[in-house]
């Protein structure tokens, strides 16, 4: 374990001023500042009140509890020691480096810590080894990780651990990680130590009760089967909720795979309870949506993202995401539920309560990315219980979280088809009529990039190579008569609320944050037997193409952070994520152009507090953590890190004093946790 103090490489935290734009020498931007009211009254706990009851406990007492900080994963806490009026006197704390946790150095850290009863919980590396951390200091309390076996070894996804969960059972707080080889193992809070009466020796094999499923001949699921979990389990009434995640499926190797069933264990002896086929087996509801018999060996539909909860009302909120492939449903005619969908299980039983699917038959890969916000939302005379989902498609899906009705009407509208052999797409999907799309939605002439008249020529020359098309633009051939080379699918792959962590609510105001980034994809299918797959046809790639001279092909922002007011389903505000580029201000074919501010082609990671919204801008953006008038938008104040923000902040109050935890590496910068307190007087 490395860790250190006070690093002395990085800039404070500076109050706002009515200084410029961040210049090319690197030196901190600040917006004009906004007022944000009254001091603290409880300054030395830094809680302005109690968090609010049921939902919303587990960042009681400043603590973070779940991977969301609580069950309702809000991403709210309401600490608001750290506020407007003291944020440029923010300092790095200590460091804690995650490149001792090999066997390779990992350049991204996907972990976001939890903090329970006076210590830190968190995962690093490619063996997703746990770890205890002492909160103030930084220091390695105790370690665990499972030992080295032929699935670790074949497992896809080793590093992408995002965390572990937390319970108190039976009298003792136990720590719950699901391991790269798709193991779940219980370990004591205190000692680090697995517990001997869960599982066989405090691990449950996860490949065990997943049910029969025809597995490709190449492949089995004991040796190489794909299926795997990055996201922690969620402990609800004693029950532990599993989720899964496969690898990506835009160039499958094969129609059959492992679908990605729900699982309920009993949280103080891993007895499996239940399980939920998100592949319904014959006689079960949604079979009848899997034509030809695609159910017995069409798998995926992974419930990736984190799972959220209500105790009170006994549900777990599960999203899902594409079946095998991403790309191409020949193979998979129907609507196939429950692909791309939320749902609402009992989580004694694992009933399905309720359900809506996003995408039918979705082959635009618009897998569900973020862990369901719960939160009760004053409307009117009315408190409404609201689950809010935000997707690669630039909407939020809002619903009553009881029912399963959407707050405001989703209508079912015809789209495009698709003249891909053997493809038949359903010939509606759901439109979100509020609150508006936060993203660019669908890719037409007028989007393309057109800071000058010659920019403006050579990006139509790019463009009419490809098919362009509203949302659900289908994906099209490399070859196709037309002479396109592919479709654009706006937003793609990476385009949209993607990466866990892209947001966040506020209980108390009813307003969603959400990070969204103008990303798109170019899908250009051919057959794929021409890679040595049996699918009908697969993807060359989920990524987009360049525009004129290296910049990007469509208009800014790139990159952004938007507020919805859920009480209205209004768009509130929205602020580019960061600055504009360097490889765009001082990009040849625009000097002298006076530019907008962009931000960057990244996803950003939000966090609230009582007193403000933060966001770091991501992996493709500047090293900054910014904090921000949750009201208005306004920038206040800038911090700069180490490294870009990888995933998640997080907060916790210890020993009276607010941190904030970042979660940062990069190009020759290791994964590690970045602790920031207020200075010490």
């Amino acid at each position: 374990m490395l860790f250190e103090h006070n690093g002395p490489r990085f800039g404070r935290a500076r109050r706002a001023t009515t200084t410029g734009p961040r210049d090319r020498s690197g030196s901190i931007r600040l917006g004009a500042r906004a007022m944000l009211g009254t001091l603290l009254t409880s300054a030395a706990l830094g809680l302005a009140a109690p968090a609010m009851g049921g939902l919303h406990d587990g960042t009681a007492n400043g603590e973070w509890r779940y991977w969301g900080g609580d069950e309702a994963s809000s991403r709210y806490s309401p600490l608001e020691q750290i506020n407007a009026d003291n944020f440029e006197n923010l300092e790095v704390a200590w460091r804690w480096k995650a490149d001792n946790y090999g066997p390779d150095v990992d350049y991204i850290l996907r972990a976001t810590p939890l903090y329970v009863k006076g210590k830190l919980y968190a995962v690093a590396g490619q063996r997703r080894t746990v770890v205890s951390i002492d909160p103030a200091t930084g220091e390695t309390l105790w370690m665990w990780r499972m030992k080295d076996n032929p699935r670790w070894q074949k497992s896809t996804r080793k590093n992408y651990g995002k965390g572990v969960a937390y319970a108190h059972v039976d009298g003792r707080d136990v720590i719950y990680v699901i391991t790269p080889g798709y193991y779940m193992a219980a370990l004591d809070a205190d000692s680090g130590q697995p517990i001997p009466g869960f599982g066989i020796n405090g691990v449950v094999d996860l490949h065990l009760g997943l049910g029969d499923y025809p597995v490709h001949p190449d492949r089995g699921i004991g040796e190489a089967g794909d299926i795997t979990s990055s996201s922690p389990p969620i402990v609800v009434n004693g029950v532990i909720v599993v989720g899964n995640s496969h690898d990506r499926g835009y160039y499958p190797d094969a129609k059959e795979n492992v679908p990605g069933h729900i699982r309920g264990y009993d949280a103080k002896t891993g007895r499996m309870l239940w399980r939920f086929n998100v592949v319904p087996k014959p006689g079960e509801f949604g079979y009848d949506t899997w034509e030809d018999g695609s159910a017995e060996y069409t798998g995926n539909v992974s419930a990736w993202a984190p799972l959220s909860a209500d105790s009170e009302r006994g549900l777990v909120y599960v999203v899902t995401d594409t079946p095998t492939n991403d790309y191409y449903g020949g193979d998979r005619l129907g609507d196939n539920l429950f692909g791309t969908s939320i749902l609402a299980l009992d989580v004694k039983t694992g009933e399905r309560r309720w359900h809506f699917q996003m995408v039918h038959h979705d082959v635009w890969n618009l897998d569900n990315p973020n862990a369901p916000k719960l939160l009760d939302v004053k409307m009117g005379r009315r408190t409404v219980p609201v689950v809010v989902e935000t997707t690669k498609q630039g909407w939020a899906y809002v619903f009553n979280r009881e029912t399963g009705e959407p707050i405001w009407p989703i209508e079912e509208r015809e789209v495009p088809q698709s003249d891909v052999p053997g493809e038949r797409l359903a010939p509606t999907q759901p439109f979100v009529t509020k609150p508006p799309p936060f993203e660019l939605q669908g890719a037409t002439e007028d989007d393309l990039i057109d800071f000058t008249p010659e920019l403006r020529e050579q990006a139509l020359e790019i463009a009419r190579n490809y098919r362009m098309g509203p949302i659900f633009n289908p994906p099209s051939l490399l070859d196709a008569e037309d002479g396109t080379r592919g479709a654009f699918v706006q937003p793609g792959a990476n385009g949209g609320a993607n990466i866990p962590g892209g947001s966040s609510v506020d209980p108390e105001t009813g307003m969603l944050y959400v990070a969204t980034e103008r990303g798109h994809s170019v899908i250009a299918l051919v057959p794929g037997a021409d890679s040595g797959s049996n699918a009908g046809y697969v993807s060359t790639g989920p990524g987009g193409i360049r525009g004129p001279q290296g910049l990007e092909l469509f208009k800014p922002p790139y990159g952004s952070v938007v507020a919805l007011d859920l009480k209205k389903g209004d768009k509130a505000w929205h602020i580019p994520n960061g600055d504009t580029p360097d490889s765009v201000k001082n990009h040849p074919a625009l000097q002298g152009v006076d530019l907008p501010r962009t931000g960057k082609r990244s996803h950003a990671n939000v966090l609230t507090t009582k007193s403000l919204l933060y966001y770091a801008e991501g992996r493709r953006g500047a090293p900054i953590l910014h904090a921000v008038d949750k009201a208005s938008g306004e920038e206040l104040g800038e911090f700069e890190l180490p490294a870009p923000g990888n995933t998640a902040p997080m907060t916790y109050l210890h020993d009276g004093v607010q941190y904030i935890i970042v979660s940062v590496g990069g190009p020759g910068s290791a994964g590690e946790f970045v602790a920031l307190r207020l200075e010490e007087e």
